[in-house]
């Protein structure tokens, strides 16, 4: 799809999906303490069909602001790839949102670190966010080997005065030659260079977001939002197992910045009433 068309379509949709809220027509920001955000992957198929509309639509839901993944290194974002980031931007902008940070592949910040770090600047992002080390993570030293290479590119976002993150799946919370994986990272990393985006998925591990903020204080940056019952399936924020007091109150000793809810559509609603009405 072409820029001219999409930016088109997505205009046309924008009114169709949403009637704005009273707070994005104010002035076109959220008058709220505690600004949350939420991530596009699991809805991508919405966001590509229909940015600017998707923008509103969870504008309209409560959230103040977005992570994306960046459109040149994912293929279900590749449609938005020939979209220019000024644009991007300013749809963003148009809905009330903000864009602090977005997910790179580590071979896209390797081998197109200047594209990356470019589309990061056009957006106006603080974060840049590896999803993954990319690793054979066949043993301890495979991980701190490619520790050492996010390193070494988070040296380089500083430079271009952009902070560094590193998400979690599941895989780093299993033990490896002895130790756990997620420890062992966190013992690798560069502590001034690389912060921590938890996921907080991992409580179906039995592992909890309030204890890693509270073991490695100002480690983190980020935190991806999800809640699960004890037979582990998914349920808004608030529904689940998961002490959201608790947590929120260990992620300012983890030093957390954003906080993305990444669910599927259905949860999105209810999420973000249950972390605004608990927040403010």
């Amino acid at each position: 799809m072409n820029r001219r068309k999409f930016i088109s379509q997505s205009t046309m949709g924008a009114g169709a999906m949403l009637l704005l809220p009273e707070f994005l027509k104010a002035d076109g920001r959220a008058k709220v303490k505690h600004p949350i955000g939420f991530q596009t992957y699991p809805i991508r198929d919405m966001v590509t069909r229909d940015f600017a509309g998707t923008m509103k639509t969870m504008a309209g839901m409560g959230y103040q602001y977005t992570e994306m993944c960046y459109p040149a290194g994912y293929d279900d974002f590749k449609p938005l790839a020939s979209v220019k980031a000024s644009d991007l931007k300013k749809m963003i902008e148009d809905a009330g949102l903000k864009c602090p940070s977005c997910h790179f592949g580590m071979n896209n910040l390797k081998n197109n670190f200047g594209d990356c770090i470019e589309f990061a600047h056009a957006l106006g992002m603080t974060q840049v966010v590896t999803p993954g080390l990319e690793t054979p993570g066949k043993t301890i030293d495979d991980f701190k080997k490619a520790c050492g290479e996010l390193n070494a590119i988070a040296a380089k976002a500083k430079s271009e005065g952009l902070a560094t993150g590193l998400h979690n799946h599941e895989g780093e919370f299993k033990m490896l030659d002895g130790e756990l994986i997620y420890d062992a990272i966190l013992g690798a990393l560069d502590a001034g260079l690389v912060k921590m985006q938890f996921q907080t998925e991992v409580i179906k591990l039995g592992y909890k977001g309030s204890d890693y903020f509270k073991k490695y204080p100002g480690r983190f940056i980020s935190a991806h939002l999800s809640d699960w019952t004890a037979d582990k399936k998914q349920v808004p924020v608030g529904q689940g197992v998961i002490d959201w007091k608790e947590f929120f109150a260990a992620a300012k000793t983890g030093g957390v910045k954003n906080f993305f809810v990444e669910m599927n559509f259905d949860t999105y609603k209810d999420s973000a009433s249950y972390i605004h009405g608990l927040l403010g």
